[in-house]
Order: C-alpha cells, then structure tokens, then sequence
C-alpha cells in the first residue's frame, strides 16, 4: 500500500476512488501527484476487490486544472518526481490500459491537462456546476496525441479543433450535448450517481469488459506514438521565450503577447 500526499485512494464496494487532494491548487498536478496517480491506478489495476475505478478531484471548486503553472513558474518544471521524468504521458498509458472501466466525476473546473484526463477516462459524469476546456495554447503548452487527436475522435474534428484553437470554457450541458460527457447531475448527486454506474458495471463479466476496452482501444492506439513525438518537443519548447511568455503572464493574471512569435 503507498502512502500519498498528493492523491487519496479508498475501495468502497468494488469501487475504487481515486481523488486527486489539491483543492488549493484546484487540483493542478505537479510531478509527484502524477506519480502517486500512477501508483494508484496500478494499485486499483492489481486489487481482486476492485471492478471499477472512479477519478475525481477533491473540493467543489475543481475536477483536476492541468499542470501547476505556478510550480512551473518557480522551478521551471513541474517539480521532482521518482523516475527524474514528468511522467504524464504514463498516466495517460495507466488510465487507458488499466483493464477496468474508469468513471471521471468531474465536480468542477476540467481544464488544460485535467481536460485530457476525463477525455481519457471511458466514461465520464459531471456535476451541473462543471467547467470544460483546454488551456495549453494560453499558457506555452500543448497535448498532441491523446489530447488532441484523440479528442477528435470523440467530438469530431471541428469541435476539436474548436476546443484547443480558441480556448473558450464550455457547461456540463453544452459538454453533455458534444457527447463529451455521459451524464450531469447535480453537485450533491455526483457521488450516488456514479455508485450506481459501477454497480451496474460491477454486475458484469470483468473479462468481457477488460477485452472490450482493449479493442475500444485498439483503433486509437497509434495516437500513444504521436503523443511521444510530441512529448519529445515540449521540454525543449518549455524553455522557450514563448512558452515562458505563456507560464508568466498567467502567473501574473494578465493576458500573454504571442505576437512576437507569429513568424515561420
């Protein structure tokens, strides 16, 4: 069993609830709360008591609010972490592989990095209260692979498109009504609601589902490697005057000047 800071993990019936514990940070991750998101997911994945995994974030105010800029702006990367590496693309890898169903209970702000999370999740229940929507072009950031092509698979291109070229914020209805979200419920019903989603998916076979979300799977499988060609440029983009213009002016609440950077 590890022992977390960052995240808290707790099997109630079957369910396993993984929450990530930085309501003042509105549950930004730095490298340690990946890691430790990494552990729990394969904590969940080897446990005979779990069928079904739920990821949320603690508080009202945020599901999960992407990488912590701030810890960005004060080291200049995310933090330390076990292996030396921002580990993010794993847990991309663990939500995806883990051959059980993930619910995200989204009861807040889902935006930039936590966006991607849900997106990722198989099934995803948000509160009424739910704010959706990308931030990386904001702030010298970008997802490609999962994040991106991914997520066009699930909202189609033009929505896609939409989301990470401008940047807008989106309801839990509008999210619902793009297919990007299964169900919305009232803040006080997000916990029950998704009880029940996983007893109905706790009363199934778990070796059918595990081969069904494997050949889910299968058709966007390609998109892990261009997720890694894009990973490989980031670190040396985040070094960037650009993307340094982007983790500054979002530290010091102010609109970022891009306009420097337009040139081929």
């Amino acid at each position: 069993m590890h022992e977390f800071t960052d995240v808290t993990y707790e099997i109630d019936n079957g369910l396993a609830w993984i929450t990530i514990n930085r309501p003042e940070r509105y549950n930004s991750f730095r490298a340690q709360t990946v890691d430790e998101l990494v552990k729990a997911f394969k904590q969940a994945w080897a446990s005979s008591e779990v069928g079904a995994i739920c990821l949320t974030g603690a508080g009202e105010k945020a599901f999960c609010a992407g990488g912590d800029q701030k810890q960005r702006a004060e080291t200049g990367d995310y933090g330390p972490s076990d292996s030396g590496l921002f580990e993010v693309d794993a847990l991309h890898r663990v939500i995806r592989d883990v051959p059980k169903p993930v619910i995200a209970a989204v009861n807040g702000f889902a935006i930039g990095g936590g966006h991607v999370l849900h997106v990722l999740c198989d099934l995803t229940i948000a509160a009424d209260t739910a704010v959706f929507g990308q931030n990386g072009p904001r702030v010298g950031s970008f997802d490609a692979g999962f994040g991106s092509a991914y997520l066009a698979r699930v909202l189609g291109e033009k929505r896609a498109r939409e989301v990470w070229f401008l940047c807008r914020r989106y309801s839990a209805a509008q999210a619902e009504n793009w297919g990007l979200v299964n169900k919305v419920v009232a803040p006080a019903e997000l916990h029950s609601e998704v009880r029940a989603w996983a007893d109905e998916i706790l009363a199934l076979s778990p070796t059918t589902l595990k081969v069904l979300k494997q050949s889910f799977n299968t058709d966007t499988e390609h998109f892990a490697s261009v997720g890694s060609l894009a990973y490989s440029y980031l670190k040396t983009f985040g070094e960037s005057d650009e993307a340094k213009e982007g983790v500054n002016a979002f530290n010091e609440k102010r609109k970022p000047d891009f306009s420097p950077y337009r040139g081929a």
